[in-house]
This record gives C-alpha cells, structure tokens and sequence, in this order.
C-alpha cells in the first residue's frame, strides 16, 4: 500500500507493489526499475557478495514525488532491526544523472552510542556527522558551509551539528529511521522531478518523462575491530583501455590517521610507495579480481567494483561501467570482441562515430583550466596551441623557425592558403560551416573556429579584441578548441591523437559490413597521403584550383590572367603545364591506382588577384605593367556576385585554354604513372554545369586532347568524364546531362547556396538565431536538408539514373563527411561519399551502423 503523507483526508490510497527485495528471480527491469538495481540483480545472480537490497521502481518514484509514500516500515522490516541503509538513485541510463546518494540513514543518537561499544567513539561519531551533514544539505535544504567537518570529527563536532540542525530547522534532528527513510525518498524523488534536473537530463540525451528508480541497500560500513575499510577497483586505465589495476582503497586505522594528517587511500597493489590491500589481504585481493573477470565476461563490460571489508570479510555494494575516453572505449570494445564476449558488430555499434574524433586530432586536456575568451562555430576538429598571427606570410615565417601559430582572419581568401597549410590552427571572425576557412581547415586536418561575431580582428592594427574588452596582439598565445568553437587565454595542456591497433581493427571490421563506397576529398600530395593513410577508397574530389597558389605558380597565373591574345594565354599556361603534370603523377602514384576525380578549374579569376593598391602596385612591379592596367584588368575581372558569375564550365568555355592545359596534364601524368605503377583511370569533372550544352562543348575538347596525347606518347588510355551538379537546373534537367556523363558528383555545398538563396559565409551571423527560433531545424551547410535539397538529389539521381543506369552517382560537398546526411545519400542509391581526409574513419564507422542497423532488403 502507498500511504498518503499531509492530510489523508485529501490523500488518496492506491495499491501498487511499490518495491522489491532484490532476489536472482526477483521482478526487475532495467525499463521499470532502472540500471543499477538490474545491475545489482545480475551480480547477485553471479554470486557476489551483495548486501541485501530493495529496488523501489519508476512509478513508485514518481508518486512518492507527488506525495504518496510507500510502506517505509515494511522496507525498513526487509532489513531487520538497526540496519544503516543507504539509498542511491536507479536511472535508466546511467549517463542522464540522478541525486546523489545518501548513506548511513538509520543512524540516531541511540544508534551512535551502541557503535561506539563496538567501533569505537571515533568512527561512530565520523559515521553520524556524515550523515547528519548529507541529511542536512540533500533533503533539509540547508547551507553546506554550515556542516563541515573541520578537523577530528569528536564528541564536540557532533554536539555542534545537532545544535545547528535545530537552530536551523527549530525541530531536533530527526531519530526515527522510519521518518528518516521518508523523508530521504521524498526528497530524491522530487528532486529528479524538478525542472532544473528534467532540462540537464534531456540536455544529455534523456526523454522528458524518464523514469527513476531507488535502491535501498543495507550499508556495508568497511569499520571494525580488524582489517576493514572501503574502496574502488578497476581493471583498466580509463585513458587508454590497457589492462590496469586501478582505484583507491581506504583502510579503517588509514582513514583515521588520515584526517590528522589529510592524506588517504591505500594502494591497491604492492608498491615500493606502501602496503597495500594486495598485502593486507590477500584473499580479498584475489576475490575482487576474480569477481571483475567475471563480471567483464558475463555482464560484457568492464566495469569498476564498489566494495567495503569489515573484519576481512568481501561486500561489494555497486559495480559501475568504467568511465572512459574515446580511445580507451574503441580498445575495450575491440578486446572484449577479440575475446569472444561480444562480437565484432556489437563493437562496431558500441562506439559512436563522432568518438573517433577524439582519436584524430589533439584535444584540450579535460582536467586544464579553460579561460575561455570567445566562442564562434565549431568548423574543424581538434584544439590547437600557438601564437596569433595576422597573415599568410607571418604564418610561413612562424612555421619556418618552428614556432606554432594560429592564423586569424576577419575571413580567409585563397590566397591565404600557403598561411593555411603553416599554421597549427585558423580562427575567423565571419563565416559558417562551408565557408573556405572551414572547408580548407577540415582537408588539411587544421583546428578552426569561424564565425567567432563577437571577436574584432584588426589585420591592420594586428589585434584581436575578445567581448570582455581584452586585445590580444601579434605574437600573444591562444588556444583554440575546433570541438567546441572555443577560443582560449595562453597555452592549455594537450593530448596528443592515437591510431592505435585496435583503432585500425574496428574501421577493418567496419569496412567488411558498410554498403556504401567512401573517398575523401584531397587537393595536394599531402591530403592524398592522409587519405591513403585512413584507408579512404579513393579520391572523390580533387580542387585544382588549390594547385595554383603556390608563390611560384601564382605568379604564371596572374600573367594568363593578364595576357590579351589566346596565343599570349597558351604561352602562360605552357609554363603550368608541367607543374599540374608533375602534381598529377604524384596524386596518381600515392593512390596506387585507386580512383581519382579531377576537378576542372572552377574559382573566378579575380581570387588571384590583390584586391588593395599596396599589393596592385607590387603586381604591376612583377609584371611590369602600368598600375592602371592592373587596376583596370582588376575592376574588369570584379563582379556583384563572383560565386554566380563567370566561374567553373563557364571559365572554361569562354577561356578553353584553361581546361586544355589541365586535361593535357591530366592525360600526359596518366601515361607516366601507368608506366611507372599501377594502371590510371582518371575521373575528369566538369564544374557547376547546368545544360546539357556545356558538357558537349567541354567532352568535344577535352577527346581532342586525349586523341593527341594518345598520338604524341604512342600510348593508349581510357578516362572517365562526369560533371558537378551543383545547380538546381543541373539536378533538375539530370536526364540530359547523363547522356554525355560517366558519373555524376553532387556539390552540395553550392547547391544549398544556390536553393536557399543563401551565401554560406554570411550565414553564420545569423543562424544560430534561425535555429534557435525552429526556421531550420539544422543549419543547412552543417546538416543535409533532406526536404529541400534533398529532394533535388533525388530527382538529379532519379532522372539521370533513368537515362544512364550505370552512371555513378556521389556527393562530394561537405556534407559527405556529416553521419546523418550519410543516411540519406545511402537511402537515395548513392555509389560512394566524399569527404575531408580527417572525416573518412568517422564516415566508415558511420556507414557501417547503418549498414547493421538499418539492412538494405536481401541482405
């Protein structure tokens, strides 16, 4: 029976079974009663030496919260006379919290006298202040500072916190354990009910009406007249996942000594430092490893022992699973797998993608001390260290003494990619999620904040000012945290990445069970290495533009930008001709005669060009021309807006030599790689096509070359030819863009642009707001939108698919590399993904959950 609490005459009675005695055949569920009385359930099924112990479940919680209380004497009888229980809380999830646990309840004034016949004064009285203090702060509400423990915990201390207790409350501390237990329930049960508790729980993942159960448990004091004392044990290090005896133990005549002295816990295992339990006693050394193998083995966990020793004898009262960093989970998941314990999809599905993260990049050490300054979009994974710099060309100078730095810009351009590639870590003021700073910092691996509004960066007064009014200058340190958006004071400790064995095993089994092809996105011999390096099936996206900045190259290329004659534009682009060559053999030898998707040429020619005086007039220095006719080619080349202007196959229609000396590079390294290795069968890709017309007048030229190149060389060679669909007209108008395509790789990064309306780097200002107001349930550049965007992919799909059954189909915009947008692209009938290097081993893992959890039909 549940017995009202106030005035029964307003209570209502209702018969529940409203708790149980915890039994190895007892009614217990983790979905009624929560994890840790099934946990608890399972040891005692296993034989350990549990205290005896009474689940209250979900309902029951729930109604003492809304003031109907259980029999409390009937659970005080499941323990007999003068037991000291504990009550610690039963969430589903142990993840979404709870109130903490209160112990020793039962203790009273009678109760304290009797233990101090038979523990002693000292440790009755450590045992009641305890308690008096927990009951006090968790179910009393009253001020922590007021019951702590300063010094030895004698007669006095104790006489101090009843007095307190009462002149806080004006009624003694309570002595009946009946009223005690109440009261303690009560408080725990509204206390998760509460609005503070229901908004952190859901924070982390909890449903809104989640349940919580109570144990109630008969304490295991760990104090007597021999060897007794409590601890902790575990079987690994939480860092790593290696096996390792860790914990702490504390011995009663220890603890003792300890609050004189303030120091603790004994070792666990024999140690030059000092005794140790293993010393001590061994018998329940040996039992406490056994009982963690076997609980690794049945309950397949490896989990931390909670247990006391009173006079030698073994109680273990809580077995938790261990807490963990992401690559001790991958490694225990391996294990426990290799083992036989759990098999190898169970491994794939305990790790989340995103973990692997952690593994990939340096991360802030979780016990330093932030000083966060600023916050903006968390672009690019991983923290970094350095000092702050201003420019592409401090960056180089910063790299080339072997200094760290963090290159900040208001925005980055392609020319700050040499910067870019020499700084440890990028922060800007403006942009999104696909902004260039993002899109470049993820391709080389490199931390990125973007969007940080609320931070003024001055490249001309080469300041950054953070929102609370400090200004950092050039050469000051930051930290920057691309995992959080963060940005930090000085130089935080680091933990360094790990690609251990058992990182490279799970991705293995991975690979064996996923149902869809990934690639990465590489634009340089180093990204093709990284990509390699994380087993990536190729590369799916191959930006030549990037080819082009190099300080040597960037000069050639401004001088075809500026001859008047195609004749003068062919003689520029002869002297590029042999560096892209040379850059294609070696993408071509690294890949090992995997796939590789050459982009054509596709920014405006104005990114190659200054956009100050200062750096026109030194232009027109190196090219010896009138500034006027540097600035005049410069206000020439300007549009509203370049991004919709004369860019990508229209670039390479209207100046073709570009795309001639590109294919002719293309085809010339494939010869040579093929002669020196593995047989090349590039993929050529022709940029922001949106008619059927662009890709027949591009094919007509880029055949003729390869029939020259053929001609020339004395060798034959086959290639493959598709396009970008990156425009809404590209999708929808896919039918007849097949015929003429070999594959068909969809940009969404500018096809969002494009049907939103939308610039990706102005978006940042603003969309957290848009988000926050359910505009967008996602931003659009970070998630795929499945509705909009989403149903031009599969309408591009469908329709081209209809003409050209064999055409492969992919994405290769940044949304490749996001875990939820793989879902979709798998659903639509997408051949492969393509994403960042860094992104690759969490796209595999991703592909394979869904491969285990979501089967296609007939398999």
């Amino acid at each position: 029976m549940l017995q009202p609490s106030g005035d029964a005459a307003v209570q209502k009675i209702v018969t529940l079974k409203p708790y149980v005695h915890i039994t190895p055949s007892a009614p217990i569920d983790v979905h009624t009663h929560g994890g840790r009385a099934k946990c608890l359930q399972r040891l005692i099924r296993l034989g350990l030496p549990v205290p005896e112990t009474v689940a209250l479940s979900f309902e029951t919680v729930h109604r003492i919260a809304g003031g109907q209380m259980p029999n409390v004497a009937g659970i005080l009888h499941e323990f007999g006379a003068d037991a000291l229980l504990s009550v610690r809380p039963s969430s589903e999830d142990p993840d979404w919290g709870g109130p903490g646990a209160i112990l020793n309840i039962g203790m009273n004034d009678t109760r304290h006298a009797c233990l101090c016949d038979t523990l002693g004064e000292a440790a009755a009285t450590a045992l009641y202040l305890r308690f008096i203090r927990a009951y006090a702060i968790h179910v009393a509400r009253l001020d922590p500072d007021m019951f702590e423990i300063d010094g030895v915990p004698d007669a006095k201390a104790l006489k101090q916190a009843l007095r307190d207790y009462e002149d806080e409350t004006d009624e003694p501390f309570p002595q009946e354990p009946a009223r005690q237990l109440e009261e303690v329930l009560r408080s725990m049960a509204r206390a998760w009910e509460g609005t503070t508790a229901r908004l952190l729980r859901q924070a982390r993942g909890a449903p809104a009406d989640a349940g919580l159960g109570l144990v109630v448990q008969q304490m295991a004091l760990g104090v007597g007249p021999e060897e007794s004392g409590s601890g902790v044990m575990q079987f690994i290090d939480p860092a790593t996942g290696l096996p390792q005896i860790t914990g702490r133990y504390r011995s009663q005549s220890q603890a003792r000594d300890a609050l004189r002295s303030g120091e603790g816990a004994l070792y666990l295992t024999k140690d030059k430092r000092g005794k140790s339990l293993e010393e001590l006693l061994p018998d329940c050394f040996e039992a406490l490893i056994r009982h963690g193998a076997l609980c690794r083995e049945k309950l397949r966990e490896e989990m931390q022992l909670e247990f006391t020793i009173e006079a030698g004898k073994l109680k273990v009262i809580d077995a938790l699973r261990v807490q963990r960093s992401s690559r001790a989970a991958v490694r225990i998941a391996v294990s426990l797998a290799e083992d036989g314990i759990i098999p190898e999809s169970e491994a794939i599905l305990r790790i989340a993608p995103r973990a692997l993260t952690e593994l990939l990049h340096p991360q802030i050490n979780p016990s330093a001390k932030r000083d966060v300054v600023a916050r903006g979009i968390a672009a690019s994974p991983g923290a970094a260290r350095g000092k702050i710099v201003f420019s592409a060309t401090v960056a180089q100078a910063s790299a080339s003494r072997d200094e760290p730095c963090i290159l900040l810009r208001r925005e980055t351009t392609p020319e700050d990619i040499r910067g870019m590639h020499a700084a440890v870590g990028i922060l800007t003021e403006r942009g999104g999620m696909t902004s260039h700073a993002a899109v470049i910092a993820r391709g080389l691996g490199l931390p990125c904040v973007v969007g940080a509004s609320e931070v003024s960066i001055s490249s001309r007064k080469k300041t950054l000012t953070t929102p609370d009014g400090r200004v950092f200058k050039e050469g000051d340190e930051i930290t920057i945290d691309g995992g959080t958006g963060q940005v930090l004071a000085g130089s935080v400790e680091m933990l360094e990445p790990a690609l251990d064995d058992a990182f490279q095993k799970l991705l293995s089994w991975a690979d064996a069970v996923r149902d869809i092809g990934i690639r990465a996105n590489a634009d340089s011999p180093a990204e093709a290495r990284l990509a390699r390096s994380f087993e990536a099936q190729g590369i799916g996206l191959c930006r030549t533009e990037h080819m082009f900045f190099e300080e040597d190259r960037l000069t050639v290329m401004r001088e075809m930008i500026f001859a008047d004659a195609p004749e003068d534009r062919q003689a520029t682009l002869d002297q590029l001709l042999p560096m892209q060559r040379r850059d294609f053999v070696e993408l071509f030898e690294i890949m090992q005669g995997l796939p590789v998707c050459i982009r054509l040429f596709d920014p405006p020619l104005h990114e190659f060009l200054p956009s100050d005086r200062d750096a026109m007039r030194g232009l027109a220095e190196s090219l010896d021309l009138p500034i006027a006719k540097v600035t005049r080619r410069v206000e020439q080349l300007s549009e509203f807006n370049p991004m919709l202007g004369m860019r990508g196959v229209r670039l390479g229609i209207t100046v073709p030599e570009i795309y001639d000396m590109q294919a002719r590079a293309i085809f010339e390294a494939t010869v040579e790689a093929s002669r020196r290795g593995d047989p090349v069968v590039p993929e050529i890709m022709i940029p922001l096509v949106s008619a059927n017309r662009e890709v027949e007048l591009v094919k007509t030229r880029i055949d003729a070359v390869a029939a020259a190149v053929r001609n020339e060389r004395g060798a034959d060679f086959d290639y493959r030819l598709g396009v970008m669909a990156e425009t809404p007209r590209a999708c929808l108008r896919a039918d007849e863009i097949a015929q003429h395509s070999a594959f068909m790789s969809f940009g969404t990064n500018d096809l969002t642009q494009m049907t939103y309306g939308l610039s990706r780097d102005d978006a940042g200002r603003f969309m957290s707001e848009y988000v926050n107001q359910g505009v967008f349930r996602e931003d659009p550049f970070h998630v795929l939108d499945t509705e909009g965007v989403g149903e031009l992919l599969q309408l591009g799909a469908g329709r081209a698919r209809a003409t050209a059954p064999a055409i492969v189909l992919s994405i290769c915009g940044e949304h490749g590399g996001n875990t939820e947008s793989i879902s979709f692209c798998r659903d639509a009938g997408f051949d492969y993904v393509s994403c960042s290097p860094f992104r690759v081993p969490v796209v595999r893992l991703a592909a394979a959950h869904l491969a285990l959890t979501r089967p296609k039909a007939g398999k």
